[in-house]
């Protein structure tokens, strides 16, 4: 299983930017799917995730500005970031709990890529 990551970059305060994360490999079923991220010198944490029925949980800072889906037809997961703030730059990670053909359910993780916010 792989997953694979897109959409990271660079903004100004106040832009947006949308975040994919594709999940490969011989899926029997993608469970709870979702985004953490890391900044430098602090621990990794969770932004939001989504079940695969579509129950969505926000850390609190981003409530109201990032929105979190799934296409479970296509194992994937999208975050949509607006007004963005420079203190949601960091390194954000595609997270799933996948179960496979030839095993139970596992966590997996992605790559990472880059979020800069500037002010």
């Amino acid at each position: 299983v792989q997953l694979v990551e897109s959409g990271g970059g660079s903004v100004q305060a106040g832009g947006s930017l949308r975040l994919s994360c594709a999940a490969t490999g011989t899926i029997s079923a993608c469970n709870d799917m979702g985004w953490y991220r890391q900044a430098p010198g602090k621990q990794r944490e969770l932004v939001a995730t989504m079940s695969y029925e579509g129950r969505a949980t926000y850390r609190d800072s981003v409530k109201g500005r990032f929105t979190i889906s799934r296409d479970n037809a296509k194992n994937t997961v999208h975050l949509q970031m607006n007004r963005l703030k420079p203190e949601d730059t960091a390194v954000y990670y595609c997270n799933a709990d996948i179960t496979t053909f030839d095993s139970d359910a596992n966590i997996y993780w992605g790559q990472g890529t880059q979020v800069t916010v500037s002010s």
